[in-house]
């Protein structure tokens, strides 16, 4: 059965520094993310006074920047925005307690989403195992669960798609089947699962009336 794990992460993150004997921020963007060209990520901070230069701020929505008050996580502290120290970023680190930009995340799914190009940074059987297999994760049956994607099989390949939310933050990757597409969308405020849904349903009707692409790479016009 499907029981998602934000522990089981932290837990990986462990295991890939025992197995690799370098820290995990260091091995991913070393082994990972340098490889793919998104050199720009870094794992986030808690506190609002460690945020990257360029980083957004993390809006509570309709509550603004600084509400509202929790405990902190950091002994003696005392109350903090939930959305600036309501949860220890840093802990949280394989679970997904990364800071990147839509660029960054579009570089990395490129970089792994199993189509001759760009060339992946894994092999064809890594890609296979990645995605081939896992436990019945949707209501309707129609998508599986498996080592890090949700994957829904259709007859002309498969659609590969993570979110996630936080206090402050709302994001979805998707790898589709069709037309060799990917898409990511970000958001500095929490929102509804009903965001994505409709965010979801605008792009699918988008890309189902494209008929053609343009040819030009934009990727080096990015940082």
């Amino acid at each position: 059965r499907h029981v998602y794990s934000n522990f089981g992460y932290a837990i990986l993150g462990r295991v890939i520094e025992r197995v690799s004997g370098m820290r995990y921020e260091d091995f991913v963007r070393a082994r990972v993310l340098q490889p793919v060209g998104a050199a720009r990520t870094r794992s986030g901070r808690t506190r609002l006074r460690d945020a990257m230069a360029e980083e957004v701020r993390y809006y509570v929505a309709g509550m603004g920047l600084h509400a509202p008050m929790v405990p902190s996580v950091f002994p003696g502290e005392g109350a903090v925005p939930r959305n600036y120290g309501g949860y220890h970023m840093e802990a949280m680190d394989a679970s997904g307690a990364w800071v990147a930009s839509t660029v960054d995340l579009l570089r990395f799914v490129n970089g792994v989403d199993g189509r001759a190009s760009p060339p992946d940074i894994l092999g064809a059987g890594t890609v296979a195992e990645m995605t081939g297999s896992g436990v019945p994760a949707c209501s309707n049956g129609t998508c599986r669960y498996a080592a890090g994607w949700l994957v829904r099989p259709v007859e002309s390949g498969a659609t590969w798609w993570h979110g996630g939310d936080l206090p402050g933050t709302k994001a979805i990757l998707v790898r589709s089947h069709h037309a060799n597409v990917s898409w990511v969308a970000l958001f500095n405020a929490g929102a509804p699962g009903a965001l994505v849904t409709e965010l979801e349903a605008a792009l699918w009707s988008a890309l189902g009336g494209m008929t053609s692409f343009p040819a030009d790479d934009l990727f080096p016009t990015f940082r």
